[in-house]
């Protein structure tokens, strides 16, 4: 294969321009605001435990944005969906007690708020 003069000039002056661009590459240092969303405590065994594992990927207001009235089985797919496609990190045998707390504080299981006028 033969090189010709401008293809060579050619070359040079793309691996000197990615050369140049690099240093503009490098990974910035961005400090996150502190985390203000937390989830609701609860004696459930699955509170622990979406707190250590939820938390890794994202705040808690994610769930708390989630309508009110989802059943159990929405949670279930959810907390499934989380683990794959996704690759979130929980073994599956936490996922029964991971949707218990889910379902019983944020979806269709929670006690009806007193609070509430009927």
């Amino acid at each position: 294969m033969e090189f010709t003069r401008a293809g060579r000039s050619s070359r040079a002056l793309w691996v000197a321009l990615l050369l140049a661009a690099a240093p503009l590459a490098a990974a910035l240092d961005i400090t996150l605001p502190p985390e203000t969303a937390a989830y609701r405590p609860s004696d459930l065994p699955g509170y622990q435990l979406v707190q250590q594992n939820c938390m890794a990927c994202h705040s808690a207001q994610y769930v708390q944005t989630q309508p009110p009235a989802m059943p159990r089985g929405f949670w279930e797919a959810t907390v499934r969906k989380m683990k794959k496609p996704y690759g979130a990190l929980f073994v599956e045998g936490d996922i029964p007690a991971m949707v218990d707390y889910l379902v019983k504080t944020y979806g269709a299981e929670r006690p009806p708020d007193k609070t509430e006028p009927h």
